[in-house]
């Protein structure tokens, strides 16, 4: 069903293949609903009061590395590698290129990898502002993002926008943000007139151990998703996550909490995320191609302009 769906959408130019799975440019339908989730998600959000930032879809090496994402989940990561050489190496590159060899043997690693979560740059910035307030801080991010899975299912791109609501401050404070975001998420889902359900899940660690990560993360309830299904019914997909990091960036980061009870504790994080392009589908796979079609409900929570 997943392939009849995405050959649906490229025969739409709602995607627009580029040869690799997963890689895809987004016609104009499928903006228009990004789009006006962003501003259904901003309407939502109004009265929370975050910060808001924004980011690149690339952030420097050593927050990933410092966060401890190569020891999850290296398989996911992308790094960026650039051309550092002279005009001989310039020459044997062009040599291995019209070879048909690999040319990036010719290159180096850069400082700078692909951002594999919107809120990963997050925590060294709120670090590098010293002490937190005893409310904490709650910041409102987004950003493009990069994970290594090539896939023909159309909700498993490789790369996507991400938008999060971040929450940093004792643990109290960052328990009750995810708990209430976690109730929060029905009523989004109900007024996108999408089928939905909330259930447990753990992240895809990497190697023999990742299994006992997982398990360890589910019996700790510390990651649930929001499910809908896209691709098929007996495999939802995730398009929103509520995740509590416990002390884990607190402790990367040394950011200290200052709110009753923990001041000077390392401080707890927890995020929830919207995944922009599997909303998106989610809505086009339930609700059709013909935005004039679907239910009132829908073009109201949207804002859909009158046909």
């Amino acid at each position: 069903m997943s392939g009849d769906l995405l050959q649906e959408l490229f025969a739409g130019r709602h995607l627009v293949p580029s040869g690799i799975d997963g890689l895809y440019g987004r016609g104009p339908l499928f903006e228009a609903v990004v789009t006006r989730l962003e501003a259904m998600i901003d309407r939502m959000v109004s009265a929370d009061g975050a910060e808001v930032m924004r980011f690149p879809p690339g952030m420097p090496r050593r927050v990933l590395e410092r966060s401890g994402y190569l020891k999850s989940f290296p398989d996911l990561a992308g790094a960026i590698h650039c051309f550092c050489g002279d005009e001989r190496a310039h020459a044997r590159l062009l040599a291995t290129l019209e070879a048909g060899g690999d040319w990036t043997a010719a290159t180096t690693g850069a400082d700078i990898v692909l951002t594999p979560a919107a809120c990963y740059p997050v925590y060294p910035a709120v670090a590098a502002a010293g002490p937190l307030p005893p409310e904490g801080r709650l910041i409102d991010v987004a950003s493009w993002c990069f994970r290594h899975e090539p896939s023909r299912d159309p909700a498993r791109l490789q790369m996507f926008r991400m938008r999060e609501h971040v929450r940093i401050g004792t643990p109290e404070q960052v328990r009750h943000f995810r708990d209430a975001w976690m109730e929060r998420a029905s009523g989004f889902a109900a007024a996108l007139a999408l089928p939905a359900r909330l259930d447990l899940a753990n992240d895809p660690f990497f190697g023999r151990g990742g299994k006992l990560m997982a398990d360890s993360q589910r019996d700790r309830q510390l990651k649930f998703e929001l499910l809908i299904p896209v691709g098929s019914a007996e495999r939802p997909t995730a398009c929103m996550s509520f995740n509590y990091h416990q002390d884990h960036f607190g402790q990367a980061w040394d950011i200290r909490a200052a709110g009753p009870g923990g001041a000077g504790a390392v401080a707890h994080t927890a995020c929830v995320g919207f995944g922009m392009e599997r909303l998106t589908l989610a809505i086009l796979r339930h609700h059709g191609l013909r935005p004039e079609a679907w239910p009132a409900p829908l073009r109201t929570a949207l804002d859909w302009p009158a046909a």
